[in-house]
């Protein structure tokens, strides 16, 4: 799929954005990412409100292969063919995929972690690096030779 194909057919959905990603292309609105178009085919995301649509047009998840395994990521769902034809219902199915990826990156959001936790790291990082120098002073120090003490010349008379 070539960026003038998937402009054209997110048409009815409105401005996306097209990143290239992986052997193809990553499909963003409103900067979240919705949609995937690779090699082998296009995949919304998806979630437990989504899932049932696509299981129900017989539709899998995403899937690649390792050396190892097959790896399956369930929060990307291939798009039901169909939809290739039919732009306006392309849209609808673009805007739950939408909502998808917005509903999923609400659950990511970090939670602050308590001022007194945050405080302990950097007390210790600070003591590490003071008790650091301090023990590569001592091994510079223990490294170094004793000065020679010169012995007073003796004048000779003459």
């Amino acid at each position: 799929m070539d960026r003038e194909f998937l402009t054209d057919l997110f048409a009815d959905f409105g401005p996306v954005t097209l990143r290239r990603m992986f052997s193809g292309y990553g499909i963003s609105a409103d900067g979240t990412n919705f949609a995937l178009a690779l090699r082998a085919g296009l995949y919304f995301r998806a979630d437990e409100e989504t899932i049932p649509q696509f299981e129900a047009e017989g539709c899998g998840p995403f899937q690649y292969q390792t050396r190892a395994k097959t790896v399956t990521v369930n929060s990307y769902w291939q798009l039901p063919a169909r939809l290739f034809d039919d732009s306006e219902e392309l849209a609808v199915w673009a805007r739950s995929a939408l909502g998808a990826a917005q509903r999923a990156a609400l659950r990511k959001r970090p939670r602050k972690r308590p001022a007194a936790r945050m405080a302990a790291p950097a007390k210790k990082t600070v003591t590490k690096k003071a008790t650091g120098r301090k023990a590569a002073v001592r091994k510079s120090a223990a490294r170094k030779p004793p000065a020679k003490k010169r012995a007073p010349r003796k004048r000779s008379s003459s």
